[in-house]
């Protein structure tokens, strides 16, 4: 099976990912962050980044994807194909950071693409709002996010809650995440993982 953690910048997609793949021995695939060469200078100029930042993380989940369709496990990941296309870059546009004829290019490129990826069997969505994503992003303490602003990340979580309210092509778990913590909180990550058990059993019970 495919499944996918879905969420804003803070939400704790990456971190509830890792720590499903070693509750269910999973394979993960993770976000490009740490080896991204364009993100620290997204965020010091927007504008100028954009096109370059999202054209990367596309090619790079729809690596993620070849290697989840080519993988004979069930895998994870973090963050959606569908986010980068109808969050981030929706986003930017919508903001004047992403001009219109780029933003045409990356959408012919992006359905280009979409045509070959398999959906997730399953979605996790992480609600959060903006106060919680605020202070897991100064916890993880990255320089460059030091300068994201309020309005972005409000734009991208409404962006979120419009793209969530039509969401059919899987499975779709949301969880409210704003008065959870499942990296201390035991009872906290067991419930996730309640609910993700059964969403589960419904999944193999289909397919039988």
């Amino acid at each position: 099976m495919y499944i996918a953690v879905a969420g804003n910048i803070g939400s704790g997609k990456t971190t509830l990912a890792a720590r499903l793949a070693k509750e269910y021995n999973w394979e993960a695939e993770f976000e490009a962050v740490d080896n991204n060469p364009y993100l620290e200078d997204f965020y010091k100029d927007m504008e100028r980044w954009s096109f370059h930042l999202q054209v990367y993380f596309l090619n790079s989940r729809f690596q993620q994807i070849e290697n989840i369709t080519k993988s004979p496990r069930t895998t994870i990941q973090d963050r959606t194909i569908y986010e980068d296309a109808y969050i981030f870059a929706a986003n930017l546009h919508k903001s004047k950071l992403l001009s219109e004829r780029d933003y045409k290019n990356y959408l012919s490129l992006f359905n280009s693409m979409v045509k070959h990826a398999k959906a997730p069997d399953l979605l996790i969505y992480l609600r959060a709002d903006i106060p919680k994503l605020v202070s897991q992003i100064q916890k993880r303490g990255r320089n460059y996010e030091e300068s994201i602003r309020l309005d972005y990340l409000k734009n991208l979580n409404q962006h979120y809650e419009d793209w969530i309210s039509q969401y059919k092509m899987g499975r779709l778990l949301i969880v409210d995440v704003n008065k959870l913590d499942f990296v201390a909180n035991v009872e906290d990550f067991a419930g996730i993982v309640e609910r993700i058990n059964v969403e589960l059993n419904g999944l193999f019970t289909s397919k039988i």
